[in-house]
């Protein structure tokens, strides 16, 4: 590997960190260095924003120790075979851009993966390092997120969450069938034991800090996965009922989709094209009807096609609406909140205006449109004090009526 400077490594391998999506930084503990203290704070060109707990957006340093790789997975833009132009970082130099990077107010922690060199247990070691030497020698208490390698040593993805604020470890493709014909070299149950043991450290971490407050925090933002969209022939249906069960079974913080992008040299078992990014989006807002809108994934699948897509030009929640009108009308003066959720145009703090306003009223529509975004959306599918849509649910333009309108967009427009 040629000789590059600092810079050059820092333009390869942070652009070679887009890629992975997973960079949000929600649910990590409360650290900072107010009291003169230790460097960096949790709350308070290779730059990525993500999210913390007080909703603030910040930003990390989102950066690959190298993109070389001994593995040659398909799908991958640094796999071995890849014909990229090649950099690894030393342990000191991430570590001294991390600092240099918060000293200058441009980051508020770091985002560290890496391709696989040597082995796995030698990379895993190389990132643990990065981790152990800005939290113990350099006392930075700022947001650390290190991507793990499953088939690195148990030992090694232990020592990570005592450094890290959160681990992750992504799961890849949707089907092990998937994976075997895209990533032969990664096995799909080693790397849900990895998560499996990442998810016991989490809990004996918790259950030893709630027993001795000395006792050190363990990944106290959880775990993450990240799954590809459109390399494999996996449906939404599929992927869907894989990421309920992931969070079932390990509790993850969250599962990330990234839509798969075509790569130079690529394999000829790859799609030639993109799915499209609206396919990625939806996924997106199928995870947030299971995690906060009380759908079971078989219900959420329910809403795709017969092939088990899901619609582009509708949300989820309202192709199931669509697809379900037995469901409603919904009165909203007297149903529980659970149905109330699954109108579509209903959100949750709109759902809590409604439960805690109609304590005091009987609602009309027109409290309703001052509680929500769009009554236009919400109107086919509930019941007020002085409205019923009689049989405005069944007509067959429902959708038509209720879809957001289709508009070109223009670059400069005033």
């Amino acid at each position: 590997m040629a000789q590059l400077d600092l810079q050059s490594k820092l333009a390869i391998l942070a652009d070679a960190a887009k890629y992975d999506a997973s960079c949000a930084s929600s649910g990590s503990s409360r650290r900072d260095s107010r009291g003169g203290k230790g460097l960096g704070s949790t709350e308070g060109m290779g730059i990525c924003h993500a999210y913390a707990p007080d909703g603030r957006c910040i930003s990390l340093l989102k950066i690959l120790l190298t993109n070389s790789c001994i593995f040659d997975c398909a799908y991958c833009i640094n796999r071995k075979s890849s014909n990229v132009r090649r950099a690894r970082f030393t342990i000191e130099e991430v570590v001294r851009l991390t600092l240099e990077f918060y000293k200058r107010n441009y980051i508020e922690g770091l985002f560290l993966s890496s391709g696989i060199i040597r082995s796995s247990n030698y990379t895993m070691e190389q990132l643990v390092e990065v981790a152990r030497s800005l939290r113990e020698e350099h006392d930075f208490r700022g947001y650390i997120h290190l991507k793990t390698i499953p088939d690195a040593d148990p030992e090694l993805l232990s020592q990570a969450g005592l450094f890290a604020d959160r681990v992750s470890i992504n799961i890849e493709l949707p089907t092990e069938s998937g994976l075997q014909r895209l990533a032969p070299e990664k096995d799909g149950g080693r790397i849900e034991s990895a998560m499996r043991d990442t998810r016991a450290a989490i809990d004996d971490g918790a259950d030893a800090k709630s027993k001795y407050k000395s006792a050190p925090l363990y990944a106290p933002a959880g775990q993450s996965t990240q799954m590809i969209v459109g390399a494999d022939t996996a449906s939404d249906g599929d992927i869907i009922v894989r990421a309920s069960a992931l969070y079932d079974r390990f509790r993850l913080r969250r599962v990330y989709y990234s839509a798969f992008s075509p790569i130079p040299d690529a394999s000829a078992v790859l799609p030639l094209k993109r799915p499209p990014l609206m396919r990625e989006h939806r996924l997106y807002q199928s995870d947030w009807l299971m995690r906060f809108y009380g759908f079971k994934p078989a219900e959420v699948a329910g809403a795709a096609d017969a092939s088990g897509m899901l619609p582009l030009d509708i949300d989820p929640k309202l192709a199931w609406a669509l697809k379900f009108r037995e469901s409603f009308p919904v009165d909203v003066n007297r149903a529980p909140k659970e149905q109330l959720l699954r109108v579509p145009g209903l959100g949750t703090k709109a759902v809590d205006r409604i439960l805690s306003s109609r304590r005091w009223r009987n609602l009309r529509l027109a409290d309703v449109a001052r509680l929500t975004l769009s009554i236009a959306k919400v109107r086919p599918f509930i019941t007020t004090a002085d409205w019923i849509p009689t049989l405005m649910t069944d007509r067959a333009d429902l959708k038509a009526l209720v879809a957001p309108r289709q508009q070109q967009l223009e670059l400069f427009a005033a």
